[in-house]
């Protein structure tokens, strides 16, 4: 990877700049419903709405799937409109929602909420704008450092969590709505004044057309690739949607004891948000591991170890009951060897599908949503039909070892066809 030095003089740093921000807080926008999960649930069980297991999956789920669908429809704004103007108009709608959200408040009523979740789906889709428009002014010998730094925005869901519990203890759920919508407008006015669409002596566009997307749909590597990423990504970002509620149903009575004797907090509430910080931690901050560690033994190997990995401790979380350390360790080490597995399948990505990265970043970043969103929905249909979560993650774990099985159908075939000329290890 090019170094951070590299990149002087060389393409336009303020829209760099832009972009990182703008990815980086809408992802922390994206996730907000995750932490705050509980604390909206018992604020409408007040007014006289008791969110069943199902429901709350569901509100979680849609601004993952809203997100993944709309990674689509923004990468074709991008073409249309630019990734400038592409960029305000989607912000605009996340705007909107995180305020509709603060002033309707506390007599917000559950459809309302399914709505704002919709328009937070605008700001998971940030991903096919925010790396067009930074990676538009660079070089391809830069590409990877550039969209490195515009997308490291994983880290916002670990802020999520830090912070919007104890917002939400002081001020209300809601405030951390309003500390949104600020922000948000904050990162709207910033890519006003920083943020330019590369000129056509920098970059030459190429418009995605439907047929683009109609000719890779039809070619079985990149179902291959989207199964993988709905498993690494979808992994990822499901359980961190969803930790907090894991967490509170599960070892609620030890996270209370453990906030008392050590941070002398009495709500647990937050220190669920502490914990699920630091589990998603892992995955945020090691998918570029998880890339490197691919580069020097081959994409295919470093994905068996990843999933392997993962299937072995989502089997054991879901047949033996653990005390909680070890279970915050089994979490820790799920997260992390899921964002290695991100880092891992984008290695063989770019090797597989060079001239259509473009639209192919945007085909498995669906795939990747649509894998959260089931993985949600998965877990909160194991609490409710089981009142525990073992049948949940014992799918998932079948579902990662389908995974393997796939690679070792495909590895044979990827090495001695394009692998041979890719340039990298497969």
């Amino acid at each position: 990877m090019a170094s951070f030095k590299a990149l002087k003089g060389q393409g336009d740093a303020k829209t760099l700049f832009a972009a990182f921000l703008y990815f980086d807080f809408s992802f922390m926008v994206w996730t907000m419903l995750g932490p705050l999960a509980t604390e909206i649930s018992e604020s409408l069980a007040m007014h006289g709405f008791i969110m069943s297991a199902s429901q709350k999956a569901t509100l979680l789920s849609i601004p993952i799937l809203a997100g993944a669908l709309l990674r689509i429809v923004l990468g074709f704004g991008v073409d249309k409109f630019g990734a400038k103007k592409t960029a305000l108009m989607s912000q605009a709608v996340v705007i909107s929602v995180l305020f509709y959200a603060y002033f309707r408040g506390e007599t917000i009523t559950y459809n309302e909420l399914l709505i704002v979740a919709v328009g937070l789906g605008f700001a998971g889709a940030s991903f096919a704008v925010a790396l067009p428009q930074a990676g538009q002014w660079y070089p391809p010998k830069l590409q990877g450092v550039v969209l490195g730094i515009a997308g490291a925005g994983n880290i916002g869901v670990v802020i999520d969590f830090m912070f919007a519990p104890k917002i939400a203890e002081l001020w209300g759920w809601q405030a951390v709505f309003l500390v949104g919508g600020a922000l948000s407008t904050l990162i709207f006015a910033t890519y006003i004044f920083l943020a330019k669409d590369a000129p056509k002596e920098v970059y030459t566009p190429r418009p995605k057309k439907l047929k683009d997307y109609a000719k890779l749909l039809r070619d079985r590597d990149t179902w291959w690739f989207n199964l993988f990423y709905a498993v690494s990504f979808g992994g990822f970002v499901g359980f961190a949607g969803y930790m907090k509620v894991y967490l509170m149903n599960t070892y609620q009575a030890d996270m209370s004891s453990f906030g008392l004797s050590v941070f002398n907090e009495p709500n647990v509430k937050v220190i669920a948000g502490y914990f699920g910080a630091l589990t998603i931690f892992a995955g945020a901050v090691l998918r570029p591991v998880g890339g490197a560690v691919a580069d020097k033994m081959g994409g295919v190997k470093s994905l068996y170890i990843f999933f392997g990995i993962v299937a072995a401790l989502a089997i054991v979380n879901a047949t033996v009951t653990l005390p909680f350390w070890l279970a915050i360790a089994v979490l820790f080490a799920i997260m992390a060897n899921l964002g290695m597995a991100n880092g891992a399948v984008f290695q063989l990505v770019p090797q597989r599908f060079g001239k259509d990265i473009g639209i192919m970043t945007g085909i498995i970043g669906a795939a990747g949503g649509l894998g959260g969103t089931a993985l949600i929905k998965t877990l909160g249909w194991s609490k409710g039909a089981f009142d525990g979560y073992s049948a949940g993650f014992m799918i998932f774990a079948g579902v990662v070892l389908v995974a393997i099985m796939g690679i070792s159908l495909v590895k044979t075939r990827w090495r001695t066809t394009w692998g041979v000329t890719a340039g990298g290890r497969i």
